[in-house]
């Protein structure tokens, strides 16, 4: 184990193959008892027990993480920004492993993170008082002001990216879309689900790195479910 991510020979022993809904893992075999959690553009999660530290994680598979350069590039960047980034309101990077032996091989990628109990997009459809409600907006400010104070520009944030626990924790994920802030660059304007796309991206003006759209939307996410 080399700064959380697993390197070195790789041996039968080391891994075992298990099928999770439609899709298959071959993990270490520290992870036991996966279950599916999730699914999405970028890849397959399921919750696991680490038995080595006897906590529940998340693992997720990327989805053909070098299928073509965009595909590699998204995967790199959820990678460095998770390992990079260390805040209370963003998802730990906790390990990261292949099964693969060899650089012909080089085709999966696990990234194993915290495990949360829901995403925003089952939270809002609960009864919370306002005292919840604005912990989480609090949170969800902490947690953008941390990136852009780091000039990462999230570019996906929407509720089935923002994940809560059970004590009202939350914490931001997926950052396969982000973006460092000034590049000389243009970037897209088509990414973001079209409900939380900011008006300055669909106007073609570029990304302002308050966000300041984005977290509105949110807020009227909540606005309305209460």
């Amino acid at each position: 184990m080399e700064g959380g991510v697993h390197v070195g020979t790789k041996s039968d022993l080391e891994f075992y193959t298990v099928e999770v809904g439609d899709t298959t893992f071959r993990i270490l075999r520290r992870y036991t008892n996966l279950r599916p959690i999730g699914s999405g553009a970028q890849g397959f999660v399921c919750a696991a027990l680490d038995l080595v530290t006897q906590t529940n994680v998340a693992i997720k598979k990327l989805s053909r993480p070098f299928q073509n350069v965009t595909h590699a590039k998204r995967a790199f960047r959820e990678f460095s920004i998770m390992k990079l980034v260390n805040h209370k309101n963003i998802i730990s990077l906790l390990n990261a492993f292949t099964p693969s032996s060899t650089y012909e091989e080089f085709n999966d990628v696990y990234i194993v993170m915290e495990l949360m109990d829901a995403n925003l997009c089952q939270v809002i459809q609960m009864d919370l008082d306002h005292e919840r409600i604005s912990y989480l907006l609090y949170q969800m400010l902490c947690g953008i002001k941390h990136l852009h104070s780091a000039g990462i520009i999230h570019r996906d944030l929407k509720p089935s990216n923002i994940v809560v626990r059970s004590d009202c924790t939350l914490k931001i994920l997926d950052f396969g879309l982000a973006r460092t802030a000034g590049t000389s660059f243009m970037m897209t304007p088509y990414v973001v689900t079209r409900y939380y796309r900011a008006p300055e991206v669909i106007l073609g003006m570029g990304y302002k790195e308050n966000g300041f759209s984005l977290l509105l939307s949110l807020f009227l996410s909540f606005h309305f479910h209460f």
